[in-house]
């Protein structure tokens, strides 16, 4: 059997993760001295709740070594293999730790470490691939393959709701922060192709801002093989939005699927945010 193993930045939820037999190693999310790990003590609801009510900026960091470490111990001496699905690596230090651990496990021979290099829906898109080839009855070296030439193609593009977080993060000066706030500029996401979360663009208002996501979505435009999943942070006000907006503008979309972003993603972005993610052809 090939066990299918990714980290909560893929951003399913328990109850998904048990239909689908996925092993999810939670990230750790801290407020000052409070830790928690998500999907087990901390649920996206509640991240938000604190993110809104906290002072403090919140931090997200992985397990460390070992944990992988015993996961693959346990395939190995269960005679089963596995693939590791991990958020992408200009991210988190995740791909880096697992593959420390597959070094040091000896099971080499039967584990498999991906960097997604991608978060969020992208990765959910990844790891959804993978279940599929292993319900079919398909071999670890194939599924690697397999998510590795999808890899690519994934496409996220989100507007966000305000330029709150990324002034508290560092990324955006105060004083850019207080005009592009007085103006209501939306910065502009995406994953980039090495796995960075990128700001492209600000529009000014939440239409703009859709009208954005629909140009790039129509220049690159989706295979329609695979699932189109809209997605939030917090309200899922904003991602029915933008999926019944680009519905009035001509995009067929047979997907109703509107997923929350947890804290991986959520604590750079902030509550309020929309996007959507595809394969592209």
């Amino acid at each position: 059997m090939v066990r299918i193993i990714t980290d909560s930045a893929a951003d399913f939820e328990p109850w998904e993760l048990e239909a689908m037999h996925i092993d999810c190693i939670p990230l750790d999310v801290s407020f000052g001295d409070r830790n928690y790990q998500e999907n087990l003590t901390l649920s996206k609801e509640r991240f938000y709740q604190l993110l809104r009510e906290s002072k403090e900026f919140p931090r997200t960091s992985h397990p460390g070594p070992y944990v992988y470490e015993r996961r693959m111990r346990e395939t190995k001496k269960a005679g089963d293999t596995a693939v590791f699905i991990t958020i992408s690596s200009a991210i988190s230090g995740t791909y880096q730790t697992a593959r420390m651990a597959l070094e040091e496990s000896g099971a080499a021979d039967c584990c498999a470490v991906i960097d997604a290099r991608t978060a969020t829906g992208g990765q959910r898109m990844l790891v959804e691939l993978a279940v599929r080839m292993r319900d079919e009855g398909r071999s670890l070296r194939e599924i690697v393959e397999a998510v590795e030439a999808l890899r690519p193609r994934t496409r996220i593009y989100a507007c966000m709701d305000t330029l709150e977080y990324l002034y508290r993060g560092g990324r955006i000066p105060k004083a850019a922060y207080a005009l592009g706030t007085a103006v209501n500029l939306k910065p502009m996401i995406t994953v980039a192709r090495d796995g960075s979360v990128q700001v492209t663009a600000k529009m000014l208002g939440l239409h703009r801002g859709m009208d954005y996501i629909l140009k790039r979505y129509r220049e690159e435009p989706p295979d329609m093989d695979y699932p189109i999943y809209f997605m939030y942070t917090e309200n899922p006000g904003n991602g029915k939005k933008l999926m019944e907006y680009m519905r009035r503008c001509g995009e067929p979309f047979e997907d109703n699927r509107v997923i929350p972003v947890g804290a991986a993603i959520g604590s750079h972005v902030g509550p309020g945010a929309c996007g959507m993610v595809y394969i592209a052809k």
